[in-house]
């Protein structure tokens, strides 16, 4: 019995290894473009106002410009979690935003036909 579970616990350790790195193989532009596509589909249904919207696309615009420096020097393990510890909270201001009732001009719910 020992011989067969230490050869699985070896490949599942080899495997829990290399997950991280497959995680953080999704780009970092990959989800700054999902923020922006959320960011927009928020304008468009009027969950968020233009001002919310310009605002959050500031901060992407800012984790962006980050980026680039931190790729200058190659990218390591620390700078790669603090983009996406800012991208995260990105997407949690989004998340608030587009609920918080401060409806926006679109053809949603805070659009002109709204009821």
């Amino acid at each position: 019995m020992k011989k067969i579970i230490l050869p699985i616990v070896a490949v599942s350790a080899l495997a829990a290894a290399t997950v991280p790195a497959a995680a953080m193989a999704q780009p970092v532009n990959q989800r700054q473009a999902q923020l922006e596509q959320r960011i927009d589909r928020g304008v468009r249904t009027g969950d968020l106002t233009r001002h919310e919207a310009r605002r959050l696309q500031g901060e992407l615009r800012e984790v962006a410009r980050l980026e680039y420096r931190y790729r200058a020097g190659g990218l390591n393990g620390w700078e790669r979690a603090d983009l996406d510890r800012r991208l995260d909270r990105i997407g949690a201001q989004i998340r608030y935003e587009r609920n918080d009732r401060d409806y926006g001009h679109g053809y949603g719910r805070g659009g002109p036909n709204r009821w």
